[in-house]
């Protein structure tokens, strides 16, 4: 449900909904989903989706199958990426959009925050280690299959050892902030990324906010660059979203959405359909419209 406060009563998201299907958020095994990105397309065109966007955590690597599936199932895929930066609790995801794989700039940035992935990885293996839990680094990566390395992968791995019944076990018991072996990641500041990003052509969009979405806080992100805030995501409750889209209406914010879908299930959690969040055509039409001009020539 979304609203704009001022008295209106809003409608559902039923009633707002008109035309095509599309999402703008769904992850592939290139990060820490659980279908190959050619497979992420093939189940976005049996769910009836006419555009979406592919973005792995810290990587495009994916990017060019997906397009190329897109193609041969007649679905517009939109390079995009999940980033994490620096944020005043921590960590926020950023979704980059419009985003063109293989260039160096690009790609240089990436191949160092995957490499952190991979140390954080390893840390958390030592950790483990301590507890007494032989898990090896060769599990994680056997996990990850070549992707970016995420904590979703070692949880996995120790669900396949039995070390725990499920992902949601590993992260309760081990891997969740606060628990005995989660490690922080090394976080770049979110207004690196957005000047990355806008510099290949993409605009940025603040990702799945949830309570921490208030209206100073995106006056301060929308001074260093961010473009869009992700109104519609399932962890929004009807009260976020109407919030959420009351600030970015009030701010000349885009909106984006999507279903962050990593596969039907992850662990004994079950995902959220993909395609099912009601994102508009509209909103990626006015995101493509918000691109800026390339800063510079920037090499393939």
């Amino acid at each position: 449900m979304d609203g704009t406060g001022n008295g209106v009563p809003p409608m559902t998201d039923a009633a707002l909904f008109r035309g095509p299907i599309i999402d703008l958020h769904v992850h592939s095994t290139a990060s820490d989903g659980e279908l190959t990105p050619d497979a992420v397309v093939r189940r976005a065109a049996a769910a009836g989706v006419t555009a979406m966007a592919l973005t792995d955590h810290d990587t495009l690597a994916g990017v060019p199958a997906a397009i190329a599936a897109g193609e041969a199932a007649g679905i517009r895929v939109i390079g995009g990426c999940e980033f994490s930066v620096a944020a005043p609790w921590g960590e926020m995801h950023v979704l980059g959009y419009f985003l063109p794989p293989g260039t160096a700039l690009l790609e240089d940035f990436l191949t160092r925050c995957r490499a952190d992935r991979e140390r954080r990885g390893r840390a958390m293996v030592e950790r483990l280690h301590r507890l007494g839990i032989g898990l090896s680094d060769a599990d994680v990566l056997a996990e990850a299959e070549g992707g970016a390395v995420g904590r979703p992968h070692v949880a996995r791995a120790l669900v396949r050892r039995g070390d725990v019944g499920s992902v949601g076990e590993a992260f309760d018991r081990y891997l969740g902030r606060g628990r005995p072996a989660f490690v922080e990641k090394s976080l770049p500041r979110f207004m690196e990324v957005a000047e990355l990003v806008h510099r290949v052509g993409g605009v940025v969009s603040a990702a799945h906010l949830k309570d921490r979405g208030t209206r100073s806080l995106l006056v301060h992100f929308k001074q260093m660059g961010l473009d869009a805030v992700e109104t519609r995501h399932p962890s929004h409750d009807p009260d976020v979203r109407a919030r959420l889209t009351e600030f970015a209406l009030d701010l000349g914010l885009h909106r984006t959405g999507g279903s962050d879908w990593h596969g039907d299930a992850v662990g004994d959690e079950a995902q959220i359909a993909i395609g099912s969040q009601n994102v508009p055509l509209a909103w990626l039409d006015a995101l493509e419209g918000a691109r800026p001009p390339l800063a510079a020539p920037v090499s393939a």
